[in-house]
């Protein structure tokens, strides 16, 4: 099995960079609508989703492979959310469902017909 290493990371740190966009464009509609924050981050909540849209357009193919592993990525990135943005300190049930996340989308990316191809 040929698995390009550089290929592999950039495809981490791409569905990584657009979980993080997501993740952005959920949260602060939640602290406008939940917390009472200040309106004026609607502003950056649509330029977070217009990112997270264009990170999308950015993957190798829109199909539901890539949305699965991109799907287990976004899992962690979440879970990374929790623990460094909440201050929630993570359970040994979130690191073990984030391991298998990982593993699986890593199973799904480096797959023979997978993304790193």
């Amino acid at each position: 099995m040929d698995i390009q290493v550089t290929k592999l990371i950039s495809t981490f740190v791409l569905f990584f960079i657009t979980a993080v966009a997501e993740i952005l464009g959920c949260y602060f509609p939640y602290l406008i609508l939940n917390q009472g924050k200040t309106q004026w981050l609607w502003i950056p909540t649509a330029l977070s989703l217009a990112i997270f849209v264009w990170l999308l357009t950015l993957h190798p193919a829109a199909s539901g492979r890539i949305y699965a592993a991109y799907g287990g990525i976004y899992i962690f990135s979440a879970l990374l959310w929790l623990k460094y943005v909440d201050q929630v300190a993570l359970t040994k049930w979130d690191l073990m469902g984030g391991a298998v996340v990982i593993l699986g989308a890593l199973m799904i990316i480096i797959q023979p017909q997978g993304l790193v191809r």
